[in-house]
């Protein structure tokens, strides 16, 4: 069984904590901290897990905050048992840049997309996917 975990760069950490459990429902499941920073947090939503840490310029991965490029190269999607509309409510009122109003897809799901105040970009859906067959 694999599990698959996002990993995203901030330039305020502690601010991404706080802005995905207050606007997106994240939970804080581990914080590491070195000298009053913050190096590494894990946030829960459900049975996801969300890595994330301090954009620098010696990143191992090469990664950073959205802010620090031209662009995003990824997109997390959000599948919610939630009401969708709500969702969409709450990151508006918390000042979330909306890319995509609510509405709803051929493929059955009612969606919307936004960018935290980094940049990076989430977009929460009703739409679960469905179970695809091992191909062991």
């Amino acid at each position: 069984m694999a599990k698959l975990i996002s990993i995203l760069r901030y330039r305020d950490p502690l601010m991404a904590i706080e802005w995905l459990g207050e606007t997106l429902g994240f939970i804080r499941h581990f914080v590491a901290e070195e000298g009053g920073y913050i190096v590494h947090a894990q946030m829960r939503l459900g049975d996801a897990l969300l890595m994330l840490g301090p954009d620098h310029s010696d990143d191992r991965y090469g990664m950073h905050s959205p802010l620090a490029l031209t662009g995003t190269s990824q997109c997390v999607y959000i599948a919610s048992d939630d009401d969708v509309d709500d969702a969409y409510d709450k990151a508006k009122m918390a000042g979330a840049e909306i890319v995509a109003e609510p509405y709803d897809t051929p493929y059955g799901s009612r969606e919307f997309t936004c960018r935290d105040p980094e940049g990076h970009i989430w977009s929460v859906g009703s739409y679960a996917g469905e179970p695809i067959a091992s191909s062991r």
